[in-house]
């Protein structure tokens, strides 16, 4: 059996938010007692992860007084020190206080929006204090239930004169830190603005400084709408712009369930993984997941361990299946090409438009060829299934 332990290179985090979740859901009251930052940060070097992530008020009380925080933070930074964990990434939690209820950038209130910028502010001082090298925007409240309340153009507006001052404030700071957008379709408002990668993609071109912003997708998010998470990771990889990453799991067309990663969509995420391998993906891979209600905290040790141990098992299958003669081959046959056309890769001239325009396609004879289509997913599967 090979060993799945967990080595720094891979990166592997998690929330305070993760394993600190209580078990609570709308329908009902928590099953497990809070536990602190620092209880957090020792259990995740126990479990083996390489780093720890947090919204603001993970860590520090949002009415916590000047050396309360102080005490917090020192805390915190004296458990990342005995246990050798990171802090890759911060976030600033806009959507858990009334004051967010009709979101934060682009809330109608001015009020509002400036106090979405404060709070913000202040927590990329503690992020960068920490060692955060990224900073997260998720818009949790950041969208309508009737689109008779806020109109949409200038709700994007705000949502991009926002980013752009805390961009333009990082910079005056001096602050080593890149911004991550993270797109979601719904949930907890009826629709929310930018609900995708694809969205957020396009959105970031419109920014002042499109080069510090990318995208944080999240497996669960994208199935909620039904949409395929490798092609949007696959977009955003050939932008330049997959910055973070969250690993969870989520039926298609459900609410956010957040699951251990692997435990539903077997097939999609095994390609996921190899994708990420495949290319060299070097940044965080984050489970942003929570252990099922029914656990203990000796269960959610188990749901962290499972993360990285399913992760680590679908890499060392890509490999497998990379490494696989008879997929090879299909691979070769599928995608061969005689070079005929060669000339097309320098790009467009005149004289390749006209030597293209005077070819001669038989279309039936290519239109019959068969893929092996059926055959390169069915050796995928048994790659999966152990018997290859």
């Amino acid at each position: 059996m090979s060993d799945y332990s967990p080595q720094p290179e891979h990166r592997f985090t998690f929330g305070l938010w993760t394993v600190g979740n209580v078990g609570r859901d709308p329908f009902g009251t928590p099953v497990r007692d809070p536990i602190s930052p620092v209880e957090i940060v020792h259990m995740l070097a126990d479990v083996g992860a390489y780093g720890v992530n947090y919204h603001d008020t993970d860590l520090v009380p949002i009415d916590a007084s000047p050396s309360e925080e102080r005490q917090i933070i020192d805390d915190f930074k004296a458990a990342l020190a005995a246990t050798g964990l990171k802090v890759p990434m911060a976030t600033c939690n806009m959507f858990t206080e009334p004051i967010f209820k009709d979101g934060a950038f682009t809330s109608n209130n001015a009020k509002v929006r400036a106090y979405a910028l404060h709070k913000t502010m202040k927590t990329m001082h503690i992020g960068v204090e920490l060692g955060a090298e990224l900073f997260v925007f998720w818009g949790g409240r950041e969208g309508t239930e009737s689109d008779a309340t806020k109109n949409p153009a200038d709700a994007i507006k705000r949502y991009r004169d926002g980013v752009n001052f805390l961009a333009e404030y990082a910079l005056s700071q001096g602050f080593n830190l890149k911004f991550a957008l993270e797109p979601k379709p719904n949930e907890p408002r009826g629709d929310l603005y930018l609900p995708t990668v694809g969205a957020m993609l396009g959105f970031i071109a419109t920014l002042d400084h499109p080069e510090l912003f990318g995208v944080n997708p999240e497996v669960a998010h994208e199935h909620m709408a039904g949409l395929n998470f490798l092609h949007a990771i696959g977009q955003a990889w050939d932008a330049g712009k997959l910055f973070h990453i969250d690993l969870n799991d989520q039926a298609f067309g459900r609410y956010d369930q957040d699951f251990r990663f692997g435990s539903s969509m077997v097939k999609q995420n095994f390609l996921l993984v190899k994708f990420l391998e495949d290319v060299g993906y070097s940044g965080s891979r984050h489970f942003d997941a929570h252990a099922y209600r029914t656990e203990d905290y000796e269960g959610v040790k188990d749901f962290a361990r499972g993360c990285i141990r399913t992760y680590l098992i679908f890499k060392e299958k890509a490999a497998r299946w990379n490494a696989d003669t008879e997929i090879q081959q299909l691979l070769a046959q599928i995608n061969a090409d005689d070079g005929e056309f060669s000339y097309l890769a320098d790009g467009f001239s005149v004289e390749t438009a006209d030597r293209l325009k005077n070819h001669t396609f038989d279309r039936i004879a290519i239109g019959r060829r068969g893929l092996s289509y059926e055959r390169l997913d069915q050796l995928t599967i048994e790659v999966l299934l152990g018997v290859r």
